[in-house]
């Protein structure tokens, strides 16, 4: 698949390889069919309800939909999950929808990294064919991860921050937009699910930034 393929989706090359930063908070490794998604967060509104909170249902069916939408455009092979599938245990209430979602994809190999959170919620049923596994998880030269950190011989794709980046222009305006960020030996995704907020990350040495809105992703002038 062309990188031209992908108008909207911006082209980055990490680990050697050709890699694209995609407008749904997505990443798409073309020469191995794989997409990455960080940080799903099913089912977080259904847990909030469940004690007591009152927001809004249906983030559930949004977040699979717009995956089904990366699955029609992509036909990735492979989908790896970089922890936080689940929100919660509460969250298991949605296990029915994901299942039937789970069975329209059934020839998409599909892996979990754990993340914290997936820690509390549990894994999800064997019966979803969802291979769960811990993090490192090396697949070619990337170390899939939840959680950023330093690995001494794999360049580390990772989520849990939810990261965002705040620009600036004429007068006081300025926008907070999510964001892939870059560092040397690492990149930390942004959040996939709706109605998971964001972490506001500073500028340092080495740390580039390429910020998602307006269905595009544009990289952010360095600030070294």
């Amino acid at each position: 698949m062309q990188p031209e393929t992908f108008a909207s989706s911006l082209p980055v090359h990490w680990a050697g390889e050709l890699l694209q930063l995609l407008p749904e908070r997505a990443l798409w490794w073309p020469a191995e069919q794989v997409l990455f998604v960080a940080d799903l967060h099913l089912g977080k509104a259904a847990t909030y309800r469940a004690l007591g909170q009152p927001v809004p249902g249906g983030t559930t069916q949004e977040n699979l939909a717009r995956l089904d939408a990366l699955i029609a455009r992509l036909a990735p092979r492979r989908i790896v999950f970089l922890g936080d599938f689940l929100h919660a245990a509460q969250a298991r209430t949605v296990l029915p929808t994901v299942a039937d979602w789970r069975a329209r994809h059934a020839g998409i190999a599909m892996t979990l990294v754990r993340g914290n959170h997936d820690s509390r919620a549990g894994d999800p049923p064997t019966a979803l064919g969802i291979e769960v596994v811990d993090e490192p998880h090396l697949l070619g030269p990337f170390a899939c991860c939840h959680h950023p950190q330093a690995h001494a011989t794999h360049f580390v794709l990772a989520g849990h921050l939810h990261p965002a980046c705040r620009l600036y222009g004429p007068g006081r305006d300025r926008v907070r937009l999510p964001c892939f960020v870059s560092e040397p030996g690492q990149a930390v995704l942004p959040a996939f699910g709706e109605f998971t907020g964001g972490w506001l990350m500073e500028a340092a040495p080495g740390r580039r930034f390429y910020a998602v809105g307006g269905a595009a992703v544009w990289a952010l002038p360095a600030s070294d």
